[in-house]
């Protein structure tokens, strides 16, 4: 976010709280003093969420999708209702956003769409069956980019990135093992949990 808007983009930041989203509506202002941007409280979760940022930011020329649940348990301890409350949050969130601001990005041959995914989607860990067996970006990033193949709209599909979720996980291993944070993420790293070649969380 800080570094569109030091490129003069407009940045709109949406999140479920309004608390949550002043904050770091004013944590990239403080960084820009310059930046034109403005936040939304609205669950994209939900369809009501997604129609209600969508009424507010009716176009966009970059898309984030980052709405994200996080949480290891394994499959004996996950509900029906918990598995649908992922498939919303991290399926569902992202269809519903790219399905309308797609349309503006072709209409006017540009634009981006970012999906934040996780690994855990091909590398399955027994603890994160849910989150990896819904984690569809793959799928659903790959039909999209091969939707606006010869278009200006690119469509990217990110992982292994250093989010709420992830920095908790790493978190409990500082606190329960005493591990340094370095020392942490070379833990989840030898656990297969990362894949890629830096060995690290990527920031967005």
């Amino acid at each position: 976010m800080k570094e569109l808007a030091r490129t003069g983009a407009r940045v709109v930041v949406n999140g479920r709280s309004e608390a949550r989203v002043n904050a770091a509506v004013a944590l990239v202002a403080k960084d820009c003093p310059q930046a034109k941007v403005f936040g939304v409280a609205a669950d994209s979760s939900t369809a009501a969420g997604c129609s209600r940022l969508m009424e507010v930011v009716p176009s966009a020329d970059i898309l984030i999708n980052n709405s994200r649940s996080f949480e290891p348990r394994n499959i004996f301890d996950t509900t029906d209702a918990d598995w649908m409350h992922f498939f919303e949050t991290n399926v569902m969130s992202g269809v519903r956003l790219s399905r309308t601001y797609m349309k503006g990005m072709l209409a006017r041959n540009w634009g981006r769409v970012v999906f934040i995914s996780s690994e855990s989607a091909q590398n399955k860990q027994r603890d994160l069956l849910r989150h990896g067996t819904i984690n569809a970006h793959f799928a659903i990033s790959q039909g999209l980019a091969q939707l606006v193949k010869g278009t200006a709209v690119t469509v990217i599909l990110r992982e292994s990135t250093s989010l709420e979720g992830v920095t908790s996980l790493v978190n409990e291993l500082v606190k329960h093992e005493a591990q340094s944070e370095e020392g942490a993420v070379k833990v989840v790293a030898r656990s297969n949990r990362i894949t890629t070649l830096i060995q690290r969380f990527p920031v967005v």
